[in-house]
This record gives structure tokens, C-alpha cells and sequence, in this order.
């Protein structure tokens, strides 16, 4: 599914970028100079309708990216507590933004989560079914989730958006501390479980393809498959530091040390692969896009 842009598609195009400061906002602003694509960021706060309007008329964009939000520091238990700040922006933002880019026949590229789901009887873990673009999110554990979950229910009715669901998401660039591989490789112990994830190396540059096709709809945003994290660790110490070690505690004992729960799920990449078939499963785009570039021990 496609969204017409107003101008049609002789303007060349031109990016408005919304999380200058984030991790993802980072790369896509280094992607698209790799690129040659023009871009601007963008200065005024989501929630603040008046400066996002001035952004879009000062900029003048093709399309407009968002990849800022609230996830807490250090991780999604900050949300916890700070519910309202969360709110702000994840969701009265996000939907104020929707709403000036569909006012003005834009298209938003949504870098949203696929962290609202969680194994259910009807997707059991180990299975290899996943969780489709259609279906209703099942995991409310963490506030942080509960929003996403809530934004993306009111967010699939504006036909000019394009959701994203990013998981656990992994970069080449191991000194990241909000990298899934340098945060568990830092944990004292992890738990193991196979999960979704998703190469920003990989994907990334996929996304900023969709927004030229003009794609919108709900995208489960992760390379086909999963992987544990026993699985991560072992490439690590496969590739990285041999002499790593790590302890691994279940559920119950996780719980113990974190606020809210965390989600745990497989989703359905079927749609995204479609669209993009030469895109990797993920232990293959881990190793290629992550493992390699970072090698340190003499694996061939």
C-alpha cells in the first residue's frame, strides 16, 4: 500500500528527520548523506504543534521520519515512573504529528516497536509462527509498551503513516550502550530466550527505501527468524572476546532485578520480505553485518 504524495513524485525528494539526539536519528541522518538524499532535522518538540508546523513550512519535505520517543534511561523501568513525560511524547507527539503530516498530505515513517506482543498459546515459543501486521498486541507488562500498543491502535487510521515495528534493536557499532548485544553483554546474567530482532545496519537503509515507495501501513520492522540470546553471546565470543562468559537466570529471577516486565516474541516477517527479498535471516545478518566488521580473533 502506497501513499500518493501531495506534489507527486516529480520534487526531489527531501527528508524532515525527528530524534536528532537518538540512536536511530543518528544513523538515518549518516544514510542519507551516504546517499546524497537532502534532509534536515527537525527542532521543535513533537507535542508542540505550533513548532512542528513551523518545521514543515521552514523545511518544505517530501517526507517526514520520526525515530524520537521516549524509552527511558536506562531502559524502559524510567517509564515507570514517569508516566506523564512518556505520554507527552510517545503518544500525544507522535499523534500530533501524524495529524500535521496527514493535514498537509505528507508521508511519516514511524519508527515505532514490535515490543507489545509476548508468546501466546496460539504463537508458542519455538514454534515459528509469528506475530502478523494485523494482529492486536497482547503485552501491556511495561508502561513503555502500553503506550506503543495504544499510539499504533489510533496511528493505523491515518492513511499517510507508516509504522515500523523495531525490535531488541543491534548496530555495528558494539561501544552503544543502547545496542541489545552491548546492553546483555554487559548484564551480569541474561536470560535465553529466542526473540525478533532487529540489524539497523541492514534495515535501516531498507527503511528509507519504503519512504521513497511511498509505503504505509503497520511493517513488522525485523529480520526473518529469531535468535537467543545464548545464541548473540556465543558469536560474541565467537568473534569478539573469547574468553567471555556469562551466567543465565529464568524469568522468575529476572524479575526480580527489573520494574516491569519485558516482552518476548517472534514476529512475522513475511510482508517485509516480500517487499524486500534480498533481505538476510537474522544469525546471517548478524554475522555480516555485525560480527564481521567488529572481528577481533583469528576465525576465518
Amino acid at each position: 500500500m502506497g501513499f500518493p504524495a501531495v506534489d507527486g513524485q516529480d520534487k526531489p525528494i527531501k527528508f524532515l528527520i525527528y530524534g536528532r539526539t537518538g540512536w536511530i536519528g543518528g544513523l538515518l541522518g549518516k544514510i542519507c548523506k551516504e546517499q546524497g538524499i537532502t534532509f534536515e532535522y527537525g527542532s521543535g518538540r513533537l507535542e508542540d504543534r505550533a513548532a512542528i508546523e513551523a518545521d514543515i513550512g521552514s523545511v518544505k519535505p517530501t517526507h517526514v521520519l520520526n525515530a524520537a520517543g521516549v524509552t527511558g534511561r536506562p531502559n524502559v523501568d524510567w517509564c515507570e515512573s514517569h508516566k506523564v513525560e512518556t505520554i507527552r511524547t510517545n503518544v500525544v507527539g507522535t499523534l500530533n504529528l501524524a495529524d500535521i503530516c496527514r493535514e498537509r498530505g505528507l508521508l511519516l515513517l514511524n519508527y515505532a516497536t514490535g515490543c507489545i506482543f509476548e508468546y501466546d498459546s496460539a504463537h508458542p515459543l519455538g514454534s515459528g509462527i509469528g506475530f502478523k501486521e494485523e494482529d492486536k498486541p497482547n503485552f501491556i507488562g511495561s508502561f513503555y509498551s502500553n503506550t506503543k500498543a495504544m499510539v499504533e491502535e489510533l496511528l493505523k487510521n491515518y492513511e499517510n503513516v507508516c509504522i515500523l515495528r523495531v525490535r531488541m534493536p543491534i548496530s555495528s557499532d558494539l561501544s552503544n550502550p543502547r545496542n541489545f548485544i552491548t546492553k546483555i553483554s554487559r548484564y551480569e546474567k541474561v536470560v535465553n530466550i529466542p526473540n525478533s530482532m532487529t540489524i539497523l545496519d541492514e534495515l535501516l537503509p531498507i527503511s528509507v527505501e519504503m519512504a521513497k515507495r511511498n509505503l504505509t501501513g503497520i511493517w513488522n520492522f525485523t529480520n526473518p527468524g529469531v535468535v537467543s540470546h545464548n545464541e548473540v553471546l556465543e558469536l560474541y565470543r565467537e568473534y569478539i572476546d573469547p574468553n567471555y562468559t556469562w551466567k543465565n537466570f529464568d524469568l522468575e529471577e529476572q524479575a526480580k532485578v527489573i520494574v516491569a516486565p519485558r516482552s518476548n516474541n517472534e514476529l512475522d516477517t513475511t510482508k517485509l520480505s516480500k517487499e524486500f527479498p534480498e533481505m538476510l535471516p537474522i544469525k546471517e545478518s548478524l554475522i555480516k553485518y555485525v560480527f564481521k566488521p567488529n572481528q577481533k580473533t583469528g576465525k576465518a
